[in-house]
């Protein structure tokens, strides 16, 4: 997994709980009521764009941005979420990154019905489909394997989307909030704890924020487990605006350079 220009959703990668779900038929699986309608924090036209900085090099850019599309699942319209990951520079020359990432959104619960990844990362290249059955509570992973999946699971992008629907207004530090999420088939606790309200200051100005920290496994990638920090701006949009890691072999920070087409006002102080 790379940790870098996918890196708002590296979090899921580093994570230590992971469940290996059970295989299933479709036919076999009872069914579930459709989840209801959530509060979103965005809509159609938003883009995000970030800079990932390895210590004082800009290495790569990550650009997602929410798509009109005419797909639908069982009458509910969809969100189209594109993310795309690529290296810049002399990074090309070592590690050469081309990753791309789509899920189809429920405009209504928020819930992923497609996932679709395509990822190049130094050469090594992964390809995915998954077709979720929230009715079904399962997910078809492309591969002719069928799993069974809690009520609510989220994929890789769609976690990212349905933890800016979350309320956190009522949260005090040290709160934690949990995001089950499929990921390489299996599942993930995705499990970020509150820490307080900060102001701080980017290339795009002053923001009002919210910050957390995942609750990461120690060891594999990051030394401690408080060693990655997230600011997420601390109004309705609810944007994850800067990421920072330390990680064994260095320093990793992503922070937003463009936003467009934002639902909402953002916290910017100047």
């Amino acid at each position: 997994m790379t940790l870098a220009l996918t890196g708002a959703f590296c979090i899921i990668s580093a994570t230590g709980q992971v469940n290996k779900p059970k295989q299933v038929t479709l036919s076999s699986q009872p069914t579930f009521a459709l989840a209801p309608r959530i509060q979103n924090a965005f809509k159609v036209g938003e883009k995000l764009t970030y800079r990932l900085h390895y210590g004082f090099l800009d290495a790569g850019e990550a650009i997602v941005e929410i798509q009109k599309t005419d797909y639908q699942r069982l009458g509910r319209n969809m969100f189209h979420v594109v993310g795309r990951g690529y290296s810049l520079g002399a990074f090309n020359w070592f590690f050469k990154v081309r990753d791309r990432y789509e899920s189809y959104l429920d405009q209504e619960s928020l819930l992923p019905w497609k996932f679709v990844r395509r990822i190049e990362e130094g050469g090594f290249k992964k390809s995915q489909d998954y077709t979720f059955h929230h009715n079904r509570a399962a997910v078809d992973n492309g591969k002719g394997e069928v799993y069974e999946i809690p009520l609510g699971v989220q994929d890789m992008i769609s976690s990212f989307y349905y933890a800016r629907s979350m309320d956190f207004s009522k949260a005090k530090p040290g709160d934690q909030f949990t995001i089950k999420t499929f990921m390489d088939d299996e599942i993930y606790d995705l499990n970020i704890k509150y820490v307080g309200k900060e102001t701080i200051s980017l290339r795009k100005g002053k923001f009002r924020c919210m910050k957390f920290v995942p609750v990461v496994q120690e060891g594999r990638i990051f030394k401690d487990s408080e060693d990655l920090q997230v600011w997420i701006t601390d109004d309705d949009n609810k944007i994850p605006i800067l990421a920072k890691a330390n990680i064994l072999v260095g320093s990793i920070k992503m922070e937003v350079v463009d936003y467009q087409g934002l639902a909402n006002p953002i916290a910017k102080l100047d």
